[in-house]
Order: structure tokens, then sequence, then C-alpha cells
């Protein structure tokens, strides 16, 4: 079963009072591309982090987050009264010395100003409890993502099994123009030496030049390394993840079948299914992109 690359993942635990709380979302990449924003109380186990999150997701556009909430039933934050009195003396020095208005609300300017809410989760250390929670929230959150990655997956199998199918029934309509094409060309040949008077030419020689135009028109050979492209496609799948890029050329490969029996198709008929057929590989290269 593939893996998408498209995911998200988030999970929360409580903590003497606090939440704790990690997202990650991801979308597809060419490599992994790792970008964290964790709390400056868990910065000291970023690398832990970042190693765990690099073999757990392999590969992906990867956004991780990791913080904290005060919950709502936690005690006030003590206000650290000393230095919010310093900055309100600082204040008004400052605006009597440049002439600047003093502020109309001093406890919103103050309350605002670094440090003054003297729980400041910098200058808290962490605990072995405290990161034994937060390691189980970074795990849950990861699992979730992986879980949806693998639901995205499952919905981009079925889609290019339904696309493989596509291309494998237009691609046996085709068969039928073929006769009809051979007679055509034949026919257009005969028609046109006919409507040049009094050629003359060697019949013998005509039916050798007909066979030998006809065989590079022929597109059996297309056909069959297509079929075969359709095949390998849908086994590569079913081998699990990490095939994405193994998928990508795969379908490279049966763009230019298509292409080269589009080429060779001067029969309307023939080049309207070819049409519809690029259509449908299309949409498979396209979503082939968010495969792991």
């Amino acid at each position: 079963m593939i893996l998408s690359m498209t995911g998200y993942g988030k999970a929360s635990a409580e903590f003497q009072g606090k939440k704790i709380i990690a997202e990650a979302k991801s979308l597809n990449s060419k490599a992994l591309d790792l970008v964290t924003r964790i709390a400056p109380i868990y910065r000291e186990k970023e690398m832990e982090v970042r190693a765990f999150l690099s073999q757990s997701l392999e590969r992906g556009k990867v956004e991780f987050s990791l913080w904290t909430e005060q919950s709502e039933y936690t005690e006030a934050c003590p206000i650290n009264g000393t230095l919010a009195a310093a900055y309100f003396r600082q204040i008004k020095s400052l605006s009597a010395e440049h002439g600047i208005p003093e502020p109309t609300d001093w406890w919103q300017t103050i309350m605002r100003m670094p440090d003054v809410l003297s729980h400041s989760e910098s200058t808290q250390e962490l605990s072995e409890e405290e990161w034994k929670v937060a390691e189980e929230v970074v795990r849950q959150a990861t699992e979730r993502l992986l879980a949806f990655r693998r639901q995205e997956g499952e919905a981009l199998q079925r889609k290019f099994q339904e696309k493989l199918d596509n291309i494998g029934a237009l691609l046996a309509s085709i068969e039928p123009y073929e006769t009809q094409r051979v007679e055509k060309i034949r026919q257009r040949i005969v028609e046109g030496l006919a409507s040049i008077p009094d050629v003359q030419y060697d019949r013998n020689r005509l039916e050798q030049e007909m066979i030998y135009y006809i065989e590079k028109l022929d597109i059996n050979e297309e056909k069959q390394r297509l079929a075969n492209h359709l095949a390998y496609f849908h086994k590569t799948m079913e081998e699990g993840h990490g095939q994405g890029k193994k998928l990508g050329f795969i379908a490279q490969e049966m763009g230019r079948e298509i292409n080269t029996t589009g080429s060779k198709s001067n029969l309307a008929e023939m080049q309207n299914i070819v049409v519809r057929m690029k259509d449908e590989l299309e949409q498979i290269k396209e979503q082939v992109l968010n495969v792991m």
C-alpha cells in the first residue's frame, strides 16, 4: 500500500496545570524538508525530536510545532512588582525627558513589558516527568500524521487503479481501427496513383513499398510496452511505501509509449483515443508527486 506525503496530526496532554500540544503537517517534497518550532522549555530536546521525526516521516515538507498553554484552572502568574515599578519609573522619565505623552492605560502598557509576569517559561527547568509527557504527545501527533498519510495513500491508490484501468480500456479500443487504417492507407495510395494520367508502375514494387510504409506505422510494440508499464505500475503500488519516485519514472515511460502511438496514428479516431489516454496519464502524473 502506498503512502501519501500529505498529512496532519495533532495531540495534547495535561501536565501540572498546563497543556502540552504538538502539531505536525506535511506536504510533498523531493526529500525531507523539516521545520520545527519548539517552545523554549523543550529546546534542549530539539535534536532528539528532529531525529525522531526524520526517522518516522522519511520524506516531505514537514512543519512541526511543540508548545504549551496555561490551563484555565491554573493559578494566575505572579506579577513581578519590582520590575513593573522599574518600567513605570523609566517610562515616566523618558516621557518627561523627550516630551512624549505618558500612556493613557498604564496597566496595559506595563503588563506587556518583558518578564513582568514572572513565571516566564524560558526560566523554568524541564523535569524528566514533564518531558515524558511531552515526548508521548510528540509520538501521538506523529502517529496521527502517519495514519492520515495511510488514509490518503489508500485514496490515491484507488485513483491510480481507476486511471490505469481507463488507459487499458482505451488501449484495447484502438485495435478495431488498426485494420481500417491499413486498408485506408492502401486505398489512398492506389487512388492517388490512379488519378495521375498515363502513369506506369510495378504493382509488385508498389506492394513492397506499401508493406514497408505500413510496418513503419505499426504500433503493436508500443501497445505491448504500454500494457507492460500499466502492469508494472500496479505491481509497484503493491510493494508498499517509498515507491513514489519509481512510480513517477514508470509514468514517464507510459507517456513515451502513448506519444509514439499518437505520432504513428494517422487516423482521426485513433488520435482521439490517444488524447484521452494522455488526459488520464496527466492526472496520474499530477498525483504521483504526492506519493512517498
